[in-house]
């Protein structure tokens, strides 16, 4: 069986994609450029830099929030054009690619999410709103680069012990688990050096202010934007929906006790001080789970490349398509020496028992469907899920759950580590004023 590991971000990751206006990133580029950063062996060009405001404004614009002052804006937009620019070189350097067919299906499953049947109905409708569907292609590339990255440089970082396990299962966050989820919204004030006293105070002070004037009614992402030095502020401070063992372990005790809306107590981390509020809730409190009978043929990429593995998918999906016999197939292709003289049979799979990319492919295949080719650390998979039903939760599940949600902790701690230790390390000129700043950074 596939082991499981930490849920980086991933296509779901490109959630904000999955909306028309945020694909208006490069709808504007001019025949002319200058440009506004240079980042190692790479720039960042002015053309870049207006596209991703508009794309943000357009998106806060939608949600109803307020925009900060663009000389705001402009800065952490440029910052996250520079730390992006410095992922995308990095997965250049490390030979990871995105082949057209990998991208034709998250494509596809942008395309679905806006409720579109197909690649050209799609196309039609981004240019009915003046929008390039090849701006947009590129944009979604650029993600899943920097998502690859990061799930190869820091998912090596991350190791969870049996004994981790078990101590987080006897603790009262595991025995209070629940199947509420909750909407994360965060806000942090960096903190880059603990000894400096002064910028330690000053940074407290700034949580203490935007907490007291949470409390007093401010909206919570539209401070995030304007405020925040989260990876996530340009996003409102969401980090997504969250069951109570996948919260971060700093904020694990606060968020369910804390209503809608309702903002913690200024926390403090390595990182700096943090401001956390449940956003919004889902789900109820039950013990039981969904469960899936799956078959999955596996091509890895250990013994050949990454376009020969996906080469040979591509060609196991035609045969399929054709008609053969899924279980034939994988006991003639499949490269997982658990299920190959089972025909590619895992059982019964429930949450957390996956890697995130064969799981969330899982729950978005219907009973008796075979997915399109997809891609884990593992290599490429097509999977064929056989049934469904609803079980009680086991002690394996339970495990796996724990297991998740403490790789997950430790997954997010280990990457804003990585981002700040590539920022730190990387060459930046700024060629343009952005909020009084110029020259080497």
């Amino acid at each position: 069986m596939i082991p499981k590991r930490q849920r980086p971000s991933s296509l779901l990751a490109l959630v904000f994609l999955a909306c028309l206006p945020m694909l208006a990133a490069g709808a504007e580029r001019q025949p002319l450029d200058r440009v506004v950063a240079v980042v190692d062996e790479g720039v960042v060009l002015q053309s870049e830099l207006q596209a991703r405001i508009q794309q943000i404004r357009s998106r806060l614009s939608a949600q109803g929030t307020q925009l900060p002052p663009e000389s705001v804006l402009r800065q952490r937009v440029l910052d996250q054009l520079i730390l992006e620019e410095i992922q995308i070189q990095r997965a250049r350097q490390m030979g990871i690619r995105i082949g057209d067919s990998e991208l034709n299906d998250a494509m596809r499953n942008v395309a679905r999410n806006n409720g579109f049947n197909s690649l050209d109905a799609f196309e039609q409708a981004l240019s009915s709103e003046g929008l390039s569907f090849q701006q947009a292609r590129e944009q979604i590339r650029r993600e899943m680069l920097v998502s690859r990255v990061q799930q190869q440089r820091v998912g090596r970082r991350v190791r969870v012990t049996e004994r981790e396990v078990d101590n987080f299962l006897s603790s009262a966050e595991a025995r209070e688990r629940s199947g509420i989820e909750h909407l994360l919204g965060h806000i942090l004030i960096q903190v880059n050096n603990f000894n400096n006293e002064e910028a330690v105070q000053e940074a407290r002070s700034k949580a203490e202010s935007i907490q007291e004037r949470l409390e007093d009614g401010a909206d919570f992402r539209e401070l995030a934007v304007a405020e925040s030095d989260g990876r996530n502020a340009l996003e409102g401070g969401e980090l997504g929906w969250r069951s109570g063992q996948e919260l971060p372990s700093l904020v694990a005790g606060e968020i369910p006790r804390l209503d809608v809306g309702e903002p913690s107590p200024v926390l403090q981390s390595s990182s700096g001080f943090h401001v956390v509020t449940p956003l919004d809730r889902r789900g109820q409190d039950t013990n039981e789970v969904e469960q899936r009978r799956v078959s999955h043929i596996l091509v890895n990429t250990q013994e050949r490349s990454d376009s020969e593995a996906e080469s040979l998918i591509r060609e196991i999906e035609s045969e399929l398509e054709s008609g053969a016999d899924f279980a034939a197939l994988a006991e003639e292709y499949s490269d997982d020496p658990g299920t190959v003289s089972e025909g590619g049979e895992l059982g019964w799979v429930g949450p957390g028992e996956m890697v995130p990319a064969f799981e969330d492919t899982m729950m978005d295949t219907g009973v008796g469907e075979t997915s399109n080719p997809f891609r884990s650390r593992f290599g490429w998979h097509i999977l064929k899920v056989e049934d469904k039903r609803v079980a009680e939760q086991s002690d394996e599940i339970r495990r796996n759950e724990a297991r998740q949600a403490l790789q997950q902790r430790q997954y997010e701690l280990e990457l804003q580590n990585w981002l700040s230790q590539i920022r730190e390390e990387a060459y930046v000129d700024v060629k343009t004023v952005v909020s009084g700043m110029e020259g080497t950074l």
